[in-house]
């Protein structure tokens, strides 16, 4: 036993859920609840909600987001979720600004010892700005999109860089992320690889075709792509592979701006039988849909390290992905899947060769070794902050 006094860490999390957004930010809120499961830790979560000036703010994107509470437990855990002008597509630059004055006036009486920020932009510059006001140590977490666009955007990089720069630590979610903070000019010394977590509880092989039958699949081979229906998922790619896999259907999961110029290019092809738009899916859902599925293929562009790929190989079912992000420390051996090129020639060989000798679920689950684990995400964490504020 120890008498050290509780580590007291202020979260902040753009990417979290809501009862308007459950799914947002999943993996934030879990992560986040694996912390404060850690003996010692008092945990804040400030969850800042955007909302444009009126009279955007009445649309109805806006209007659930508007009705929500100021503050709440969610899942056991305190959540403030102050509001902050949002300017979309041109205000990307003023949005730490933003975000840092909400979070402070969400919780301007209660003491920390270290502020945390869970994506790096605009979380990072805003956690910059709140450690400065409280006079206290800061980390940030890279996780992909935040380095790969904004890292790279002269409207946003500068200050993501300058919060890198000051911050005690930092934490990116694969290796390769590393590689890609580095390759932008942030010290790589500074940078902790800090593995998502899997509840395998839930994300484990089972048979087959039990799930096949909850979604109604017959035989026909089916294969899966989870995630927002964006350019840079490359769903585009998997349909287009599709005439050279006859039989095989594909189901997506999601939703997004793209799933109309989808629809037209199944229809150009003639695959639109074999394409199935299912909309966004429950969390609680995804298990059973990816035993179904005899493979999940995500030809992504960038990538930092996919939950959708992690819990694809805990359920038994390989992965067909890209060289994107973390790619190569989950796919280490075939039995896992396969890293193609971002071309439909490349991504229907890979899925005709699963198909034609598929692996055993039980190998393809063991290939993650349990190195992806709630307890363990926590504890790194906890351990990682308790650095940052000198203990």
């Amino acid at each position: 036993m120890t008498d050290a006094p509780p580590l007291r860490v202020l979260s902040i999390a753009t990417l979290f859920p809501d009862a308007a957004r459950p799914n947002f930010g999943l993996f934030v809120e879990k992560s986040l609840r694996a912390l404060a499961a850690q003996p010692g830790i008092e945990l804040t979560v400030v969850a800042p909600i955007g909302l444009p000036p009126f009279p955007l703010s009445l649309h109805p994107r806006y209007r659930k987001l508007r009705a929500l509470p100021r503050t709440e437990r969610w899942n056991g855990l305190t959540v403030h979720r102050p509001r902050f002008p949002l300017i979309p597509r041109i205000g990307a630059r003023l949005n730490p600004a933003m975000v840092a004055r909400a979070v402070l006036s969400a919780v301007p009486r209660q003491t920390f010892d270290v502020v945390d920020a869970q994506f790096f932009y605009p979380d990072g510059p805003a956690a910059m700005r709140v450690a400065v006001a409280l006079g206290l140590p800061f980390s940030v977490k890279a996780r992909g999109a935040d380095i790969s666009h904004f890292g790279h955007d002269p409207a946003t990089a500068p200050q993501l860089l300058a919060a890198a720069d000051k911050a005690a630590g930092l934490l990116a979610v694969s290796d390769a992320m590393r590689r890609d903070m580095a390759a932008i000019g942030i010290e790589p010394a500074k940078v902790t690889t800090h593995y998502t977590g899997i509840d395998t509880a839930r994300f484990a092989p089972g048979d087959r075709a039990v799930a096949r039958a909850a979604f109604g699949i017959d035989d026909a081979p089916m294969i899966l792509t989870v995630g927002a229906l964006i350019p840079r998922k490359g769903q585009a790619l998997v349909i287009e592979a599709l005439p050279a896999l006859p039989g095989v259907h594909y189901w997506l999961a999601g939703a997004g701006e793209a799933e109309g110029r989808y629809r037209a290019l199944a229809q150009r092809l003639g695959v639109e039988a074999r394409v199935r738009f299912m909309g966004p899916v429950a969390n609680a859902d995804l298990p059973q849909l990816y035993r179904a599925a005899d493979a999940v293929v995500m030809p992504s562009v960038s990538e930092g390290l996919a939950n959708a790929w992690v819990e694809a190989l805990a359920c038994g079912t390989p992965i067909v992905i890209s060289d994107a992000g973390g790619a190569a420390e989950l796919v280490s051996a075939p039995v896992a899947g396969r890293i193609v090129e971002r071309t439909p020639e490349a991504i229907a060989a890979a899925v005709q060769a699963i198909l034609t000798d598929p692996p055993a679920a039980s190998d393809v689950a063991a290939s993650l070794a349990g190195r992806f684990d709630w307890d363990r995400n926590g504890r790194e964490l906890a351990e990682h902050l308790g650095r940052c504020a000198g203990r």
